[in-house]
């Protein structure tokens, strides 16, 4: 991923043994040849074209806005790019150019392990899609995935670092791999239950558990979000809809914990706004993009929480 993604001083782990870890070095992946999609925006409602392209080792993950005339039409999606989170995850460079609705794309990316990757959009939004990253992920490997000579670089967490937001709760704490753990209950919104998910997101994993998991909304606040100009492309063919706590998808869930699976898709996305794989373990209880992205800052806000380890040798994250 970008090296110098974080704008704090560069610091390295001591290298850990591989008598230690027991896992043989990784190296940063990108795709092989070029693919597109086409889709609406959810909050815009207009159509966009997205395409992947490969990306060069050490870059991340690099939105175009093909749109935009301009050499400044280049968003680094990173944590502090980060700056809307109502119903998204959006960004803006210095230049005042944005994407939203990034971290279905960013999650498929990340959860298929790719470290590098161009993305072209010829509009201010992702398309939705299905509301899940099942089509990025089929995109991800129509295309083909190849590794650079260039090794990963993690970011290792080395104390436990929290942040909260009502009942909402987010935390990182140390850990050899990334895992992560989410808890859901809709503040009491879905008939009172309340789900729990322990997820490795091996990329085999990650398309089986989480890929599929849309994103949801709730009928009667529907007004209100197109009043605010959001939501104005969402339809059942690409958001679950609960009315008086009942899904109206007429194919109903495709998993019976559907919903707390969508809101760890959309943390491993907006974690993947670090810049470089965690070595930590999330996990979060009702949270969401705010208290996501609040998570990292508070992170790269405390040196002494965090360093970075490259893989000679390393631990995995997001791979097979």
């Amino acid at each position: 991923m970008l090296v110098s993604s974080i704008p704090v001083k560069d610091k390295n782990c001591p290298l850990i043994s591989e008598q230690t870890t027991g896992i043989s070095p990784s190296f940063q992946k990108t795709i092989v040849k070029a693919v597109s999609c086409q889709g609406i925006g959810v909050h815009s409602g207009n159509p966009v074209t997205m395409t992947l392209k490969a990306g060069d080792a050490h870059t991340g993950f690099v939105f175009v806005r093909t749109d935009i005339n301009s050499p400044h039409n280049h968003i680094q999606a990173r944590w502090d790019k980060v700056t809307d989170t109502a119903m998204c995850t959006k960004i803006t460079n210095d230049h005042d150019i944005s994407v939203s609705t990034i971290e279905h794309v960013i999650a498929a990316l990340a959860g298929c392990g790719i470290d590098n990757a161009v993305i072209e959009l010829d509009g201010p939004e992702v398309p939705i899609m299905d509301g899940s990253s099942k089509v990025f992920v089929d995109m991800i490997h129509s295309a083909g995935s190849q590794s650079s000579y260039a090794p990963i670089r993690y970011i290792r967490v080395l104390k436990p670092v929290e942040v909260k937001s009502g009942d909402s709760i987010a935390q990182l704490t140390p850990s050899s791999s990334f895992n992560l753990k989410m808890h859901f209950n809709a503040n009491g919104r879905l008939n009172n239950r309340a789900w729990s998910l322990s997820f490795n997101p091996t990329q085999q994993n990650f398309i089986k558990d989480l890929a599929s998991a849309r994103t949801f909304g709730f009928y009667e606040d529907a007004q209100r979000l197109w009043a605010a100009g959001l939501a104005q492309g969402a339809s059942l063919d690409n958001t679950i809809v609960i009315q008086s706590g009942e899904v109206m998808n007429e194919e109903g869930l495709r998993y019976d914990d559907e919903f707390v699976r969508h809101k760890a898709l959309d943390a491993l996305g907006d974690l993947a706004l670090a810049g470089n794989p965690l070595l930590a373990q999330f996990e979060g209880s009702n949270s969401g993009h705010g208290l996501n992205n609040q998570l990292l800052r508070a992170l790269f806000a405390s040196p002494s929480a965090w360093c970075f380890e490259e893989a000679h040798p390393a631990v995995t994250a997001f791979k097979n």
